[in-house]
């Protein structure tokens, strides 16, 4: 290998290359690479995107480029020598790939494909330049293409703005800052505000004319009309269109496209319209016949109108269809448009044909040459160009032009003898001297190429004919003079023959005799008669005779008279040549008349400036002839005449003329003696200013010095050619005494008047356009001293006039500008002049946009790097005059408001950038020298304290976003650069004069302040930037923020004992920067937070100040986006730091007080966790579980370990308010609730804080609970905001606000009827686990339980957890995982349903608490959830699988209760425990009986319109036990083994046995009451029940029940003890009719539901079809989990919470038909098809069981597929009120609503429910259902409610899918009250029981094959029974009368019982300590 020799050529990758040779290099196509060495055809070297890799690679894949090098060394710039547009459009096109590829990601299709076409265009332009064909002007346009779409481009893309000269790019280090503000601005102003066009074209294409009639061939002639002046604008366009109404060459566009060219922007009004008249070729009358007349004439069509107001909005009206309209009497045809203009709806009408003319119109802006690019193929095509009438408003030098414009006005004849009107056509021709007509100078309009005659269109019986026609006659200048128009006048016979009969001719030569033209205006033509064939070839004949009737009225008065006809014409000349001023000819022939050159001079201020411009050189010629003639004579007249000429040419039409007069005085001026002349004149009239009365002639003469200085300058140049320069010294002479009289004239102020400061004012303005003649003749030094002298003669008294003062101001900028200022010696003269006034301006803050202006000359003058001697003196003189003055205007300007107009705002700006970067280009000149001089200027250390503040301050304002606009980075860079410099020249000044005893705090912490803001500004985050930018700027600045960072630490290392000062104010500026992810900026700065710690430890004896501003700070920059996942680890972990430092934690531990330290580190480190988590979670769209669980997470932390109040507070903000976005309702109310908790009943006044305005503790603590408590409605919660609802009360009672306290009682009333009437939800609760080490701290390896939304069922809520967490892997089992998946580096989510557990059974397990009550119960306040999984122990008997049927139940136990502040809460203990299969049989039937004995209890009531329920209820059991059911548990249990070897279990057995016995005389009672309501078509089932029952009763070895039996389903005797125990005998009625309850909208289940219960015959058939199997279950168990994603199904869905379900036989029930079997497995209920089941939590010991309420156990979820969904709907329990007669219900039928509750009527018997309004505790079980009958109570709220639903239970099915086999066990629908039972005596009872009156119910009838109703989501149709009778409300608990002496054993009241929960934050009875919040801290907040 051998060194490359070419190391700084650069190679272009021209094909990729792999690398797979070893030690190979892979390359991209494109890359560039640079070469180390080379060897045999390889190359070593690198790429340039990275240059650390280094490789071998074939030299033929590459491609040598030249390139040369800048900033040799670590930041080395390796440029490719070729043209910089090309580098750019190189390194663009690079950055803008990889955006290109986003914006498809993003989904911008529209930018995604106009950014593909552009850089398609931008890469064939790229090749045009490679190609190096281009001549210059092609390569320009090329460029200038180039680099407007890279501008656009970069623009959409949101990149930087290049600054541009000349289409390349420049580099900020090579021109001054000034220079590059000055740039950009430019390209900032072209991309906001496009420049106002002057001139406008419009666009006009004629597409066709749409008329139902037409056949006849058409002229269609376009104008431009003025309706303000009445006249035409422009020029017509005409053309013709063929018997179709279409062009007549529609080959060749320009015949119908035209371009209405330069319109002034004065001319784009509404009032301008475009005009179309359309006339007709052919016969007279429009209908007659086509053989009346062959010749054809040019009749009047119709006209069309449209303002030009519709095309300014800037879109192309294509296809317009203008309306055409006719005049009723054709003598109006000459004003139809403006009767269309005006509305005159009376004199025009549509024309007979309905004729619409289609065309296309667009206005376009610019100038023509723009024009022509813009639109190149417009003209590319073809179009012609119409011009406006007369000159354009700008007149150009060379512009030829000679054009008539005729117009053919009217004519007056008399009738000829005829008896009617004739019918007159004029034709004209142009006739030359010799008599010959001339060809083609008769112009229609642009379109139709010139005629030779014109024919007028004829009017139908006009003698007085008006036409308005307008022509244009282009004659050439040498056909003008002798030419004639000549017009004739024919009668047009609308007889068969047709003829055209002369009957006279008017004539009119176009130039008079004396040279001069026709004149414009109207003329009033002769008519000379004459006969038809009179021959008028021979001109000679008639050009004798008079022309027009002015002109002989004079001499010839009686030959005029004898004629009355007349004709009238307009005309108009345009022409640069010819004149028709008289005195202009007279000057201009001035030779043949001298006695009349005075006249001629005097009358020249007379001539029209068109005329003088257009004979400018003659004129010119003709005035310095004048002058030589007789100087002494004329000088003085000829000197004002030129000083006449010289202004007009300052007038904008004819500022164009000023290069003509530029080349006439170098090229034709000969005046060599003039000088003289000009010099002695002018210095006469400056002389005379002082005395002047009227100046206004001299401000004249000083407004033209320019040009006379350029005469007399020119003139001297001629003087001294032709005398080889003698009288120079003369010359001089004259000069220094002309400039001497200016400089006194300057120097006198104005008494009282005005006009001298005028006169002042004009010469200096005008001034410095001398300068540059006066350095034709003079040495640079003597102009320079000229001109220092006459600008320093200026009076300073700044109260002169303020006018004068920006006049003087304006003079010196444009000295500035001028070319004497650029020379150095010169400048030196003038800076100081130049300085002097700017300081008065800016001192005065005056003037201050001009100021800025003169000073970015200034500076644009000074080079960065020019260090001559010259520069370095004029950069003192500046310091020294203007760097304080400078400070103090951008303070001044930045402070000041921003003006509200955008015009205002864009010079606001404007001014303050340009001061700006003036202040930049003096810093960035400063030396070491100037910076120490400068510090060395202050006398005082005062000052020098000013000054640095002053300069601190400015520093932040340029810092500020705003300064510039956000795509400026270069000019952000350049100013971050300048700063950094200047901060560490100043820094040393600090050091040296503000420590110890001279120590000033503020100039510090100002100090400190800016270097903060400064590392933090946007614009150095290097991070941020594409990687080509950051390498950009990296090789340019370096990164700026570590250098900063240094100075920050070594100043704070030089304060010394003064840090104690800073502490804490600066850790929070500090922190800020260390969380910038620099790791050598936090490598610096880290540091000084331990030095930090230790200065607060000497000084206090511990850093609480610090602590508490570090983790303020912390929270507010991270939830900012600061701070990363490394910056957590540096702080924490032990990385060396800067230099000898070690990491932070390693220095706090070598300290005395590192215990503190460390502690604050590790919180630190907590809450930055927990931040980073919270700042990830926030970045997300919508609401998740994860943000909520982040912020509890966050909020948590600052209320136990930091007990921080306010950011407590805070958080409780930010969780309630994405409570609120989630509709979270519930959780809001809980949360906001922690605030509330903070607050007392006091009047302490409170600060505003967050939304809260200024009040007392008690006004926000009750805000707070109304808030709550509509919350807690919005999220039916209802019980929790009856207890907030009489807290609040009770404040209102006690201070006697009885208004408030009436609101409060009817909001709480409210909230009960709610209870009753409306249906709550049961939500599903499902436990999660979060695995791996993937996931953010607050989930990472714990176990949640969530309460699901409402319907949310498991696979549901499974998605739902997958989409918050994408990138997790579902686990497809239920089982605990090992380490290995908490280790992994992964996300693992398991996910299963489980069942709450209430933890008070009181109000479930009472009879007669409606389950509208109950429902809240059960799914609120829950710590408990529980989840079963069946297993086989032991051997498995296949005949009885129930022998080994175990089951493993799971209790969760959560840290707090849900639902609270999230819908999720951690696990914090978990409880496992195995039931045996004797103890799990036991509760299967226990679960039965309860569903049994609840649904004879509605049915009993009459709560269920359908008795479908219970048939399949019974039907269920009864047909399993028969077939096999109950019999396989006595197998089990009953036999002599079992009872042998499980000798413990003799209790258990003695259970099961009570069990079964109670079953079959549930059974009995039931078929009892089913008699009773069995309809007639099901008695055939009813009576194969009974048959069943019988044997099922023979086969449990039971003969008959004992006599004293009652059938009640309250209490039986045999049954279980529990029953009496618990359950409040029913209140009976002795004759009272039931009321039918109103059903809710949702207590209709619609799911038929069988039984796999114990004694289900349906189990095993049903396990199979669930399970996919036909024989017993016993594979069940052993299914392998599915790889499904639902890996564990839901409780009430397919639910793995399973255990076996009771034995049975192996076939199905013959009752149900295949349909139904089909339609229970597969049906899927959601939570609101849930009958309401009783809830059973484990009891401790099997001998404790008390009977009570279950919800399929979570992990043995039972149902009772036997039941349909209809029978098991639970109604509210009856109201506590009985009716005691059917009269009073249909009273309170009638009434429609229950104003107060019905007095019961005095009963006859003891037990009447009359005398026990109010509940009592449940008595013994009675012996009679009278004895025992007790009137059922209504409870007060209890718990805190969540939205639930009511009377529902889970069905349970297995799924294949699901993983875990799901055998359904019965589900228990809980009993709601045995109230007000009806019982027909159909069993033979020992006591009689009294027969209610019947009331009708309309039962349906429900055959077998029935079918099922699945997923009803609305109930079906009440019964008018229903509607009419709804049921009274019970009354509340708080309002009812207590008869009895004794108190009532209720149900605690929700204050009582568990007031806990909305006060101290919830607890639960559990022997574990339950974390108790903080003690009460009274908020401040």
């Amino acid at each position: 290998w051998l060194p490359s020799y070419i190391l700084y050529h650069f190679f272009i990758v021209i094909a990729s290359f792999r690398g797979t040779v070893p030690y190979g290099l892979s390359l991209e196509i494109g890359d560039t690479v640079q070469i180390l060495e080379k060897c045999d055809g390889w190359y070593r070297g690198f790429a340039l995107k990275n240059p650390n890799i280094k490789g071998i690679f074939p030299s033929s894949y590459v491609h040598l480029k030249n390139a040369c090098v800048k900033n040799k060394g670590q930041f080395e710039m390796v440029i490719p020598t070729e043209d910089s547009v090309i580098t750019e459009m190189t390194s663009t096109l690079r950055d803008w790939g990889t955006m290109w590829k986003q914006l498809y990601v993003r989904n911008e299709g529209d930018l995604f494909h106009r950014l593909w076409h552009i850089m398609n265009e931008i890469l064939d332009l790229r090749r045009q330049v490679l190609v190096g064909h281009l001549t210059h002007d092609r390569m320009k346009d090329v460029k200038r293409h180039i680099t407007a779409r890279l501008d656009w481009g970069n623009e959409q893309l949101g990149l930087d703005l290049v600054p541009r000269k000349e289409y390349a790019m420049v580099d900020p280090e090579d021109i001054s800052i000034t220079e590059l503000y000055r740039l950009m601005e430019h390209r900032h102003r072209k991309k906001d505000t496009p420049v106002q066009a002057s001139s406008h074209h419009l666009f006009v294409q004629m597409k066709s004319l749409m008329c139902s009639n037409l056949g006849e061939e058409l002229e269609v002639i376009f104008s431009l009309f003025d309706s303000k002046e009445n006249r035409p604008i422009s020029e017509r366009f005409f053309l013709r269109l063929n018997r179709n109404g279409l062009p007549k060459a529609p080959d060749k566009p320009e015949r119908h496209c035209s371009l209405f060219v330069d319109l002034g922007s004065s001319e784009l009004r509404k009032d301008i319209y475009i005009t179309v008249h359309i006339i007709r070729i052919g016969r007279m009358g429009a209908g007659e016949k086509k053989n009346a007349c062959s010749v054809q004439y040019r009749r009047p069509f119709g006209c069309a109108v449209l303002s030009i107001a519709d095309l300014l909005t800037g879109e192309t009206k294509d296809d317009l269809i203008l309306k055409v309209y006719m005049c009723n009497t054709e003598s109006e045809w000459y004003q139809i448009h403006e009767n269309i203009i005006k509305k005159l709806n009376a004199r025009y009408n549509l024309t007979g044909s309905n004729a619409g003319l289609a065309v296309s119109l667009q206005l376009l802006h610019g100038d023509i040459e723009q024009i022509r690019r813009e639109y190149s193929s417009v003209f590319s095509h073809g179009v012609s160009i119409t011009r406006k009438l007369g000159f354009s408003n700008i007149i150009m030098p060379g512009e030829m032009r000679n054009d008539l414009y005729i117009t053919i006005e009217r004519g007056e004849f008399e009738k000829g003898g005829k008896s009617v009107a004739r019918n007159v056509e004029v034709t004209m021709f142009i006739v030359d001297s010799s008599g010959q007509t001339l060809k083609d100078f008769i112009s229609f309009g642009s379109g139709e190429p010139p005629a030779s005659e014109y024919h007028s269109f004829v009017l139908y019986h006009n003698n007085s004919p008006r036409w308005s026609e307008l022509l244009k006659l282009p004659i050439p200048v040498d056909k003008f003079r002798g030419a004639h128009i000549r017009f004739e006048f024919r009668h047009c016979s609308t007889k068969e023959k047709g003829e055209k009969k002369l009957f006279g001719f008017s004539f009119v030569p176009l130039m008079q005799e004396d040279g001069r033209t026709l004149p414009d205006g109207t003329h009033e033509l002769i008519v000379h008669k004459c006969e038809e064939n009179t021959n008028l070839q021979d001109t000679t004949r008639y050009l004798k005779l008079p022309f027009s009737k002015g002109i002989f009225l004079g001499n010839n008065n009686q030959a005029m008279k004898a004629t009355k006809e007349s004709f009238c014409i307009t005309s108009f000349l345009c022409s640069t040549k010819l004149t028709q001023n008289g005195d202009m000819l007279d000057l201009l022939k001035w030779r043949t008349h001298p006695d009349k050159i005075t006249g001629c001079l005097s009358k020249l201020k007379e001539i029209d400036g068109s005329e003088i411009v257009k004979f400018l050189q003659d004129t010119l010629d003709t005035l310095f002839g004048i002058l030589d003639e007789n100087s002494q004579k004329y000088g003085s007249k000829v000197f004002d005449s030129l000083v006449h000429i010289i202004n007009l040419l300052q007038d904008s039409k004819f500022h164009h003329f000023k290069p003509v007069m530029d080349t006439y005085i170098e090229s034709h001026f000969a005046g060599a003696l003039a000088y003289r002349d000009l010099i002695k004149v002018l210095k006469w009239y400056v002389d005379r200013i002082t005395e002047a009365e009227r100046q206004e002639h001299i401000q004249e003469v000083l407004k033209a010095q320019e040009y006379i200085f350029k005469y007399i300058v020119q003139s001297r140049r001629l003087f001294s050619l032709a005398t080889g320069g003698q009288n120079e010294e003369e010359f001089r002479c004259c000069i220094q005494e002309l400039l001497m009289s200016v400089r006194f004239f300057l120097s006198q102020e104005s008494k009282g008047s005005g006009a001298l400061s005028q006169s002042q004012a004009v010469f200096l303005s005008s001034f410095p356009a001398v300068y540059s003649e006066l350095l034709k003749l003079f040495d640079v030094r003597e102009v320079a001293n000229l001109v220092q002298d006459t600008l320093g003669s200026l009076p300073t008294i700044l109260h002169v006039d303020d006018s004068l003062q920006a006049i003087k101001l304006q003079c010196i900028g444009k000295t500035v500008e001028s070319q004497l200022y650029t020379n150095p010696d010169s400048r030196y003269i003038l800076l100081p002049v130049v300085l002097h006034h700017l300081h008065i301006h800016l001192q005065e803050q005056k003037d201050l946009i001009m100021c800025a202006r003169i000073l970015s000359n200034v500076f644009c003058l000074i080079k960065k790097n020019s260090s001559e001697k010259s520069v370095l003196e004029e950069i003192d003189v500046i310091v020294a005059s203007l760097l304080d003055i400078l400070l103090r205007t951008i303070l001044e300007i930045t402070s000041r408001p921003q003006p509200s107009s955008s015009a205002m705002r864009f010079q606001f700006q404007d001014v303050t950038g340009e001061f700006v970067a003036c202040l930049l280009s003096l810093l960035r000149q400063m030396t070491d020298r100037h910076y120490q001089q400068l510090l060395d200027s202050f006398n005082t250390k005062e000052e020098l304290r000013d000054f640095l503040l002053q300069i601190f301050t400015v520093f932040r304002i340029l810092i500020r976003p705003e300064m510039f606009p956000k795509d400026w980075t270069v000019m952000r860079l350049v100013a971050n650069n300048v700063i950094i410099t200047t901060v560490l020249y100043l820094s040393d000044a600090l050091r040296k004069n503000f420590l110890n005893e001279n120590f000033d705090y503020k100039i510090w912490d100002s100090y400190f302040y800016l270097a903060v803001i400064f590392i933090n500004q946007l614009c150095l985050q290097l991070e941020m930037f594409t990687p080509s930018k950051k390498k950009k700027v990296l090789e340019k600045y370096g990164d700026m923020r570590v250098t900063m960072g240094c100075e920050i630490f070594s100043m704070w290392q030089n304060l010394g004992e003064h840090k104690l000062h800073f502490i804490p104010a600066l850790i929070g500026p500090f922190l800020e920067v260390t969380l910038i992810p620099q790791p050598d900026l936090r490598n610096v700065m880290i540091p000084i937070f331990h030095d930090m710690m230790d200065w607060e430890q000497r000084r206090s004896g511990n850093f609480k100040q610090v602590e508490a501003k570090l983790i303020d700070k912390l929270d507010s920059l991270m939830s900012e986006g600061k701070g990363d996942e490394t910056y957590r680890e540096l702080f924490n972990s032990i990385i060396p730091l800067f230099g000898p430092y070690p990491s932070l934690l390693k220095k706090i531990e070598r300290e005395t007080w590192r215990e503190s330290g460390v502690s604050l580190i590790a919180t630190v480190t907590r809450l930055m966790e927990r931040l980073l988590d919270y700042r990830d979670c926030m970045k997300m769209g919508e609401v998740d579980g994860k943000k909520i669980g982040c912020t509890v997470s966050l909020l948590n932390f600052y209320k136990t370990e930091l007990n921080k109040e306010e950011m407590y507070i805070r958080y409780i903000h930010k969780l309630y308010d994405l409570h609120l976005k989630a509709q979270n309702f519930t959780e809001a109310a809980y949360t906001l609730l922690l605030y509330d908790e903070l607050l007392e009943w006091s009047d302490r006044p409170l600060r505003e804080f967050l939304t809260y305005p200024m009040q007392t503790e008690w006004q926000r603590k009750e805000h707070l609970h109304l808030t709550i408590i509509q919350n807690f409605d919005r999220g039916k919660c209802w019980e929790n905001g009856i207890i907030l609802c009489r807290k609040i009360a009770e404040q209102y009672e006690s201070y006697y606000d009885y208004r408030n306290l009436s609101k409060m009682r009817m909001m709480e009333a409210s909230l009960y009827d709610k209870i009753m009437d409306q249906q709550r939800l049961e939500p599903e609760f499902f436990r999660v686990g979060f695995y791996g080490k993937k996931f953010p701290f607050f989930l990472r390896n714990k176990e949640f339980v969530c309460r699901g939304h409402d319907y949310e069922r498991l696979e549901a809520f499974q998605q739902r957890m997958l989409n918050e967490f994408p990138h997790a892997i579902a686990m497809q089992h239920a089982n605990q995982p090992d380490e290995t998946i908490f280790q992994a580096e992964a996300q693992y989510l398991q996910i299963y349903a489980v069942t709450p557990i209430p933890e008070s059974q009181e109000v479930l397990q009472r009879e007669g608490v409606p389950d509208n009550i109950k429902s809240f119960y059960k799914v609120n306040h829950i710590w408990k959830f529980r989840y079963d999984r069946p297993f086989h122990k032991g051997t498995k008997d296949k005949e009885n699988e129930f022998k080994s049927l175990w089951v493993e139940r799971t209790s969760l136990y959560l840290v707090q209760s849900l639902p609270g502040i999230s819908r999720w809460f951690e696990v914090e203990k978990r409880e496992v425990v195995e039931m045996s299969p004797l103890e799990n049989a036991i509760e299967v039937l226990e679960n039965k009986n309860q569903q049994l004995k609840t649904l004879i209890s509605q049915c009993q009531t009459r709560q269920m319109q359908n008795i479908n329920p219970l048939t399949m209820c019974l039907n269920g059991v009864i047909d399993a036990a028969v077939n096999g059911g109950v019999s396989r548990y006595q197998e089990a249990f009953f036999v002599k083994e079992y009872i042998l070897s499980h000798p413990e279990d003799g209790e258990k057995i003695a259970r099961l046995r009570e069990l079964m016995l109670e079953q079959a005389q549930i059974l009995e009672f039931g078929l009892a009451v089913h008699e009773k309501f069995v309809p007639q078509d099901m008695r055939p089932l009813h009576k194969k029940l009974v048959d069943q029952f019988f044997v099922m009763k023979s086969s449990l070895g039971i003969q008959e029940f004992s006599a004293c039996m009652q059938a009640s389903p309250v209490h039986f005797p045999n049954g279980s003890p529990r029953v009496c125990r618990n359950s409040a005998p029913a209140s009976v009625s002795p004759d009272g009719t039931r009321v039918i309850p109103r059903r809710s909208p949702l207590s209709y289940p619609a799911v038929n539901r069988y039984s796999s219960s114990s004694l289900s015959s349906q189990a095993s058939a049903e396990v199979s079809n669930i399970t996919g199997q036909s024989e017993s279950s016993d594979e069940v168990f052993n299914m392998q989990p599915s790889p499904s994603t639902s890996s564990l199904s839901s409780t009430h869905s397919a639910s793995p919470n399973v255990t076996s379900s009771a034995p049975s036989s192996a076939r199905a029930s013959p009752l149900l038909s295949d349909k139904h079997k089909h339609s229970r497995e597969n049906s899927c209920l959601s939570p609101r098809e849930r009958p309401c089941s009783a809830i059973y939590p484990t009891p401790v010991e099997p001998s404790q069981r008390m009977l009570f309420n279950h919800i399929g156990d979570g992990a043995l979820p039972r149902s009772d597929p036997n039941l349909s969904a209809p029978e098991k709907a639970v109604n509210p329990t009856p109201s506590s009120w009985s009716l005691d007669s059917g009269k009073e219900a249909k009273n309170m039928s009638d009434s429609g609503k229950l104003i107060s509750p019905p007095v019961p009527p005095r009963p006859t018997q003891t037990a009447s429910p009359a005398r026990h309004t109010t509940s009592v505790s449940p008595s013994p079980a009675g012996r009679s259902p009278l004895k025992g009958s007790v009137q059922s109570f209504t409870p007060s709220p209890v718990e805190y409610h969540s939205p639930g639903l009511i009377s529902n239970s889970p069905v349970l099915s297995g799924s294949y899918s699901s993983g875990i086999s799901s055998l359904s066990r019965c589900s228990t629908s809980e009993t709601s009250g045995f109230e007000n039972q009806v019982n027909e005596q159909s069993v033979p009872l020992p006591v009689p029981v009294p027969v209610p009156v019947p009331v009708p119910v309309p039962v349906p009838s429900y055959g077998g094959e029935e079918p099922v109703r699945k997923e009803s989501k609305t109930p079906p149709p009440y019964s008018v029974y229903e509607r009419t009778l709804r049921r009274p409300v019970p009354l509340p608990h708080s309002l009812s009368i207590p008869v009895t002496p004794e108190p009532p054993a209720l149900p605690p009241k929700p204050l009582a019982a568990r007031s806990s929960h909305l006060e101290n934050g919830a607890r639960r009875t559990d022997p574990g300590p339950r974390p108790r919040p903080l003690p009460r801290k009274v908020s401040q907040l």
